[in-house]
């Protein structure tokens, strides 16, 4: 028998509760387009090829030699190239749309491209960079902004972004950038890969657009330190066999100061690794920014006396002034004539780099160059031809994608303080992934003199190993592991109370820096304890301790303002007064103590 069908009810359209069922029908259709919307734009966000790309091209290597002869180095390798390296028939865009609308074709394929291919790797794609190389976020208004494999809502970091996201992402073997204030060792920080910014000069710039001649450098990216290596022997020319030498680091312990990852993942890492290993030597601990203001006699110009502080922080702020001074005047001799007459529409964060490049007055250019002579003189003397300085790579995570601060006064101070170093001295310098800390990739570097930049790539490709094993155990390892005297004990204990401190421990917190005070007569570790004290209610314990802190520091502005907060508590407002003034004639522009001397000019009126 047929099946019977049910019968349809007529709908009575001027009933109102119908039209309540058809609306809430209707409303739920809308909601669920908007979810599955939703849905594909997430999915989308991770553009086709991380956004790495601006153009897809292939560049077939050379042909191989026939038997017996040895395969070339780079045989099966793919890489790509940032967008201001030219290939024989594409137009090299610079970052810039205006840039590759007015001018034509390459002529001839750069000769570091040309080395690659005929070694064996294949070219298969120019990637984006920050408009004209002046950034270091990764973002490009006109061609979009490359994804960070690693933590996708944030930047990637430039101006070599596309570079790094390609290698970070396992679109290809290795990439080449170029590095003028940063442009490859920051992204690599942010992507979690290798990059190496070699000496000044060691690699043809024939066919590549400059930024500034005087700081830019080609470098290459890896994921593998081994591909790393292999690509610097081919692009460096250097013999594969050379004496074998001692190495010796020194580890800039002021650098480290300015990042907030523990020194058990960064400094106790390296320690351990170079007890490990022969041919070794125990490493060396070192001032940086006081050694370079003793041995670069003309940066005290550019040192603005209001603001030096006890660990040479100001002269490294003045090192990167004076490269971007530097950095801006070629860029200007550059590209002056072409701005001018196409006036071309810039993205909003290359405004202000243009605008300063165009107004820089051509005044004192010579002592530009004689500072950068003497940092290189002054990293030669102190690195010989066996040492490596180690440093952080940068001192900040990676910023949120289209964060409406952008880059802080402080994060960019911070980053540049160590950025500077390498850029002015003209020295080699391998940016090398450490694991992460609080979901964040690790970078830290070594730098080595000019012209020793197979010492490095060999010291890497040694160290590595042993490096990975040693990562793995202290991203598990807490509490801090004692260090057998291999790190300065008194750091460590410094390092836990400052643990306890974030974590609210305050009691705990005294406990460590006491234990710390115990072992080293230090300003800081007195300073510390007194900011526990504060938090405890303990008011003569902070201003005793603060006291002490500055007989050991005049200059330690934290303990000033610690006492004065002190002083304040125990009702003592004219002493407390002095503290606040104190601490502003050392740190004028400080907020908190500006706000605290006109609270307490009340309170003593």
């Amino acid at each position: 028998m047929p099946t019977k069908l049910p019968v349809m009810t007529k709908l009575n359209v001027s009933n109102p509760k119908v039209w309540v069922v058809i609306g809430v029908g209707f409303a739920g259709i809308l909601i669920l387009a908007e979810v599955n919307r939703r849905r594909l734009k997430a999915r989308n966000s991770i553009k086709q090829d991380f956004g790495a790309f601006i153009e897809r091209i292939e560049l077939l290597p050379f042909p191989q030699p026939p038997p017996p002869a040895a395969r070339l180095s780079l045989s099966g390798l793919s890489f790509a190239i940032k967008d201001n390296i030219d290939v024989k028939e594409y137009v090299t865009g610079f970052g810039s749309p205006a840039w590759k609308r007015t001018h034509e074709v390459a002529t001839k394929t750069a000769m570091v491209v040309t080395a690659l291919l005929k070694n064996g790797s294949t070219c298969v794609g120019k990637t984006i960079m920050d408009e004209f190389g002046l950034g270091i976020t990764g973002e490009n208004e006109h061609y979009g902004t490359p994804t960070n494999p690693k933590l996708p809502s944030h930047i990637p970091g430039g101006s070599s972004s596309g570079s790094a996201v390609a290698v970070a992402a396992e679109l290809v073997d290795f990439a080449l950038g170029t590095d003028t204030t940063g442009c490859i060792r920051v992204p690599v920080a942010f992507c979690g890969v290798f990059g190496f910014r070699p000496s000044h000069g060691a690699v043809s710039t024939i066919g590549v657009l400059p930024v500034s001649q005087s700081l830019d450098s080609i470098g290459w990216l890896a994921r593998d330190p081994s591909v790393l290596h292999r690509v610097g022997h081919v692009l460096l020319q250097i013999p594969s066999i050379e004496p074998k030498r001692t190495r010796c680091f020194v580890i800039a312990d002021d650098l480290f100061q300015l990042c907030n990852v523990p020194k058990q993942k960064t400094v106790y890492v390296v320690t351990k690794v170079i007890e490990k290993l022969s041919g070794y030597q125990t490493p060396k601990h070192l001032n940086l920014g006081q050694y370079i203001a003793s041995n670069v006699p003309s940066l005290k110009g550019f040192i603005e006396q209001s603001t030096i502080q006890q660990n040479g922080m100001s002269t490294l702020r003045a090192l990167s002034s004076v490269m971007f001074l530097l950095q801006r005047y070629e860029f200007n001799t550059n590209y002056e004539e072409w701005m001018k007459a196409v006036k071309p529409r810039l993205g909003s964060q290359v405004t202000s780099h243009i605008a300063a490049a165009v107004t820089l007055a051509p005044e004192n250019i010579k002592v530009l160059y004689k500072v950068r002579t003497e940092m290189r003189v002054a990293m030669q003397n102190l690195l010989k031809n066996d040492g490596i300085l180690v440093l952080p790579t940068i001192a900040d995570p990676p910023l949120k994608l289209k964060s409406r601060k952008g880059l802080s006064a402080e994060v960019h101070d911070r980053a540049f303080a160590l950025l500077g170093i390498a850029s002015i001295s003209g020295c080699c310098q391998a940016a090398i992934p450490f694991g992460e800390h609080d979901n964040y990739p690790i970078s830290l570097s070594f730098i080595a003199s000019h012209g020793t930049d197979k010492f490095l790539l060999d010291t890497v490709l040694d160290m590595y190993s042993s490096i990975q094993d040693e990562v793995i155990l202290q991203s598990s390892a807490s509490p801090l592991p004692d260090t057998n005297g291999s790190i300065d004990a008194s750091e460590l204990l410094k390092e836990k109370g400052n643990a306890a401190f974030k974590g609210k421990q305050w009691n705990k917190a005294v406990s460590y820096y006491t234990e710390a005070i115990k072992l080293s007569d230090n300003a800081t570790y007195y300073s510390n304890r007194a900011a526990a004290y504060l938090e405890l209610g303990c008011f003569q314990q902070a201003e005793e301790d603060c006291t002490k802190a500055i007989s050991l520091d005049k200059k330690n502005v934290k303990a000033y303002m610690r006492r004065g907060t002190a002083r304040e508590s125990l009702l003592f407002y004219k002493e407390a007064l002095q503290d606040i003034r104190h601490a502003l004639v050392l740190e004028p522009q400080n907020k908190f103590a500006s706000v605290s001397e006109k609270r307490l000019r009340k309170l003593i009126s």
